[in-house]
């Protein structure tokens, strides 16, 4: 996950949202408060005529002749594509030790993962679609690179065919440190960093009472997401019994930043309280000198305390609580935007049904009541529970009331597209933001996910094979139609 160095100048984080004129300077090195680190957070706030809406994926590239994973180096490594990019289209390279890392133009970027997944970070737009098109100007342009190098990508939620040890690893200096720490707290830690893509929404909220509500909504409908884009049933070239491999390995990969906040559903949730949550999460790491440095298990509060076990009297900047946050791993993280996580990722057809969602049911007051009341009522310990039981049942997963998550989803997809009418945005065909919900209505009618549709090829025409998914889901670009 992206983020800015102390000194304010860019690492691997393209910043997707707009900069606020009254963002607390984060090359400023004197000591913060907490007021400051919540005033951070509160900056976010924008009017609504100024919500935009953000949409990150990731996919995976793999060699044509034989679908290995492909590397970081040689002449059909993802630096060769990285500098391709750079040099065909005007992209500015991001180096870290001398080494190509991310790419950036204006608020958008192409960072890599831990396993080399390469992620469009996309800009902050104001109709999905233009975030279509941005996706299809960066197809286009990887495409134009990869063609020579035989090289193209898969959009998948987990690696289906590699072992872990065949993954190459990318030279970034903070996933070195993750890797040391992250294995102790899951034994799925290392294959979140280097098996898993997912598509991942970024919103806006106009004040606190705003974020509060859209980031409840959200939080209570992750299981929806990740049921409704499961795609991810296959793991070192078979079946794993799971409609969504990667959010079971979410649950497994670090509890102290990962997972359901129970705390977002009380009354007095704000943004004080998700200060106080991040305060007492152990870092992951510092950036410091020009080096990644462990975070020696101390949490934030005690680096604003002057506590380091390694460095005591050391305190923090702002710049360092940019980094922690971009850390934690919650289903729904807050920033100055809120992050829906909770999808796998897809093909180049799926990936603006997710923020044509949330766009759907968070910018229109109506549609976001209605579908905050089908899920107001529900007990912390059923929420925990449908978490539990969605990564292996997809859309049959049962939900309070005796019905599943199939049922719901049909409900709130008929908001969200009410919402999407509401807003009216129409692109040059005449057609409105509805089109992108057409796949989801598909889905949660007849209940057969992504992951099912896999798995019915793989045992009928695949022949037990997962070879042809590699073709099946490989990245093309994709003009969605009105009718």
């Amino acid at each position: 996950m992206p983020f800015l160095s102390l000194s304010g100048t860019l690492i691997v984080h393209i910043n997707k949202w707009p900069m606020n004129p009254n963002k607390p300077d984060s090359k400023n090195s004197q000591t913060i408060s907490r007021d400051d680190l919540v005033a951070w957070i509160e900056a976010g706030c924008k009017p609504k005529k100024d919500w935009r809406v953000g949409t990150e994926h990731e996919k995976f590239g793999f060699c044509r002749s034989d679908l290995t994973p492909i590397p970081y180096a040689g002449e059909f490594g993802v630096k060769k594509v990285l500098l391709g990019m750079a040099e065909a289209f005007a992209w500015q390279p991001v180096e870290e030790n001398g080494e190509v890392i991310a790419l950036k133009k204006g608020l958008a970027g192409v960072t890599l993962e831990p396993g080399g997944q390469l992620e469009l970070s996309g800009a902050p737009l104001e109709t999905i679609h233009q975030t279509q098109n941005e996706i299809n100007q960066h197809l286009d342009q990887l495409g134009h690179v990869c063609k020579q190098l035989n090289i193209t990508f898969l959009g998948i939620g987990a690696q289906p065919k590699w072992e872990f040890d065949k993954i190459p690893w990318m030279p970034k200096g903070r996933y070195n440190v993750m890797r040391r720490y992250l294995p102790a707290k899951g034994r799925y830690s290392l294959d979140m960093m280097a098996r898993t893509s997912t598509v991942q929404a970024n919103l806006d909220f106009s004040s606190e009472k705003d974020m509060a509500e859209k980031f409840r909504l959200l939080m209570a409908l992750q299981p929806m997401a990740t049921a409704l884009f499961a795609n991810s049933p296959f793991i070192d070239g078979k079946p794993n019994g799971f409609q969504s491999f990667r959010a079971e390995i979410w649950r497994y990969t670090d509890p102290d930043r990962c997972g359901l906040l129970p705390f977002v559903f009380e009354d007095s949730f704000g943004f004080e309280r998700y200060v106080d949550y991040a305060l007492d999460v152990p870092m992951l790491f510092r950036y410091q000198n020009g080096q990644y440095k462990d975070g020696e298990g101390a949490t934030f509060r005690e680096f604003m305390a002057g506590c380091l076990p390694d460095q005591p009297g050391l305190f923090p900047t702002i710049s360092d609580w940019e980094i922690h946050l971009s850390t934690l791993f919650p289903d729904v993280r807050l920033k100055q935007y809120l992050e829906a996580r909770g999808a796998d990722a897809g093909n180049s057809h799926s990936i603006c049904s997710l923020p044509a969602l949330w766009k759907g049911l968070l910018y229109d007051s109506d549609s976001r009541q209605a579908s905050w009341e089908l899920v107001s009522d529900w007990s912390i310990a059923e929420r925990a529970e449908i978490i539990k039981d969605v990564p292996r049942l997809g859309l049959r997963t049962k939900i309070p009331g005796g019905k599943t998550l199939q049922d719901l989803t049909l409900e709130v997809l008929k908001w969200s597209q009410a919402g999407l009418a509401a807003h009216d945005c129409r692109n040059g065909e005449g057609c409105n933001e509805t089109i992108y919900l057409k796949s989801l209505f598909e889905t949660a009618k007849s209940g057969i996910s992504p992951a099912d549709r896999l798995l019915k090829a793989y045992h009928s025409s695949w022949n037990g094979s997962v070879d042809p998914v590699f073709k099946e889901e490989e990245f093309e670009s994709f003009f969605a139609k009105c009718k």
